[in-house]
C-alpha cells in the first residue's frame, strides 16, 4: 500500500520533513491535520485564542517563531548546563542532563523543519520532488 509520499499517492507526494500525522497538502482534511499538529507544536494556551487556531496560516507562523525560540534556548542550555549545574547535582546527572538536551535539540531541528514546511504549504508552495 502506498503510503503519504509515495510517487503512487493520489494525494501527492510530501517533502523530506513532513510532519507524521499531518496529511499531504491539497488532500482532504489535510488543513485540519496540519493545525492539530501545529497546536500540539505550541504553548496550550495558544488553544484559548479563536484567531490563532482559526487561521492555519497565523498559527504556523507563530509555531515557526515559538519552536525556533525553543531551540534557541535548548543551544543556550546545552552551552551553559555543566556550569551551572556543576555545584548542583552529581557528575552524572549532569552528563544525562546534556543527553537530554541533545535529544531535545533534535527533536527541535526536525519539528522547526516540519513547522516551515507546513507554513509554506499553508502559503500555498508546492512540493515538486526531484528525480
Amino acid at each position: 500500500m502506498a503510503g503519504p509520499g509515495s510517487s503512487h499517492d493520489p494525494r501527492g507526494p510530501v517533502p523530506p520533513g513532513w510532519p507524521r500525522g499531518v496529511l499531504p497538502p491539497r488532500a482532504p482534511g489535510w488543513e485540519r491535520s496540519a493545525t492539530a499538529w501545529l497546536l500540539d507544536q505550541c504553548p496550550p494556551d495558544f488553544r484559548g485564542y479563536p484567531v490563532v487556531y482559526r487561521h492555519p496560516p497565523v498559527l504556523a507562523q507563530l509555531a515557526v517563531h515559538h519552536l525556533d525560540a525553543s531551540l534557541d534556548g535548548c543551544r543556550q542550555a546545552q552551552g551553559n548546563a555543566r556550569a551551572e549545574l556543576r555545584d548542583v547535582v552529581p557528575p552524572g546527572v549532569v552528563e544525562a542532563v546534556m543527553e537530554a538536551l541533545s535529544a531535545e535539540e533534535a527533536r527541535l531541528v526536525a519539528a522547526c523543519r516540519a513547522a516551515d514546511l507546513v507554513l509554506r504549504a499553508l502559503r500555498g508552495e508546492r512540493y515538486v520532488p526531484r528525480l
